[in-house]
């Protein structure tokens, strides 16, 4: 939280808001919204309290109706016993305890789908995303957008990982499109009417921002403050992101089947100026190309397009052997709260 903004909490929160300087037409246009809060937690026993203390001085002020959920994915430390004590002080905190860690995305959507009010918003257990920027997201979801993505005005991670969610954005534009993608965030609100467009899907490779899309193309974005990580450290590698793009693009693209067969056509085309030089030599000089190394480099490079092509193949048969596993995306140990 910024130094210059007071903690909102309890009746003083209409006065605080003020104080802190929210727009009018935020403090009053989402009274008579309901709201349900997904949070994804992994390891954050420590700083789940002043999440839920946070966002206790923000939701009254945006919703009549409210209520979190937190997915414990499997964590190693005290997460699950930390959901159930805030869940038994705190009526509108809900707890879900998977059987173990299954991944961010898939924690989400065993979230969502137990999300019971109107607007659903998602934010991180790490306090990077201020609970105290989710009236700007609303008010940008009453202009008419069914999602909208708060992105970073300034992100604070390292250059590494910056580069990382670089390379998942390129991986989402080939399934969302080049604008979507573009504003992606994991603290985001959305109409809870899209989860009905993935109701029915299941299997370990999840992405909640490719769902969506399948329910609408109305996304928009706003700006919002990004601060530094309260307790721990991220969970993210740059390894576990790059994994990640690669599941994006071969999970819920085309795209790479498409680029074979492009590669196919070049290197057939090349194949075939190549055929057309050794010919003309022929007839014109009498001889064909000389040396070894010119041919060789031929079936190295013609051998190396069939293998890419043949493992972008294979990579979309793994996730076809998957999904025909019937693998489900998470499953549920235990909950806590009001219908726990």
């Amino acid at each position: 939280m910024m130094p210059a903004e007071k903690l909102c909490t309890g009746t003083e929160v209409r006065i605080c808001a003020a104080e802190n300087g929210w727009p009018v037409e935020e403090r009053h246009a989402f009274q008579t919204q309901s709201l349900s809060v997904v949070v994804p937690v992994y390891n954050s026993a420590e700083g789940l309290p002043a999440l839920a203390e946070r966002l206790a001085s923000v939701l009254p002020f945006v919703a009549r109706r409210f209520e979190v959920v937190l997915v414990n994915d499997g964590s190693a430390d005290q997460s699950w016993e930390a959901v159930q004590n805030l869940s038994a002080t705190h009526e509108w905190i809900r707890g879900v305890n998977l059987m173990r860690n299954y991944g961010q995305q898939n924690a989400l959507l065993a979230g969502l789908r137990l999300a019971r009010f109107d607007v659903i918003a998602t934010i991180d257990d790490d306090l990077q995303n201020p609970p105290e920027e989710i009236p700007k997201l609303l008010a940008e979801l009453n202009r008419g957008y069914d999602v909208v993505y708060g992105t970073p005005a300034r992100e604070q991670h390292g250059w590494a990982r910056d580069l990382a969610s670089r390379i998942t954005k390129i991986g989402l534009q080939s399934a969302m499109g080049v604008h979507a993608a573009r504003n992606v965030s994991t603290f985001r609100v959305f109409r809870r009417e899209l989860t009905n467009a993935f109701r029915h899907y299941d299997g370990p490779f999840v992405s909640i921002d490719v769902l969506l899309t399948w329910g609408t193309r109305r996304f928009g974005a706003v700006k919002v403050r990004h601060d530094p990580r309260q307790t721990g450290v991220s969970n993210y590698s740059i390894g576990k992101l790059l994994h990640h793009a690669i599941d994006l693009i071969t999970g819920f693209s085309t795209l790479p089947l498409r680029l074979a067969t492009l590669m196919g056509f070049a290197f057939t085309t090349f194949g075939m100026a190549v055929l057309a030089f050794v010919l003309w030599r022929y007839f014109t000089q009498g001889s064909s190309v000389p040396g070894f190394p010119f041919l060789a480099s031929l079936v190295a490079l013609f051998s190396g397009a069939q293998l890419c092509a043949l493992g972008v193949i294979g990579e979309y048969l793994a996730r076809m052997h998957m999904r025909t596993m019937g693998l489900p995306s998470s499953v549920i140990r235990e909950r806590t709260g009001l219908d726990s």
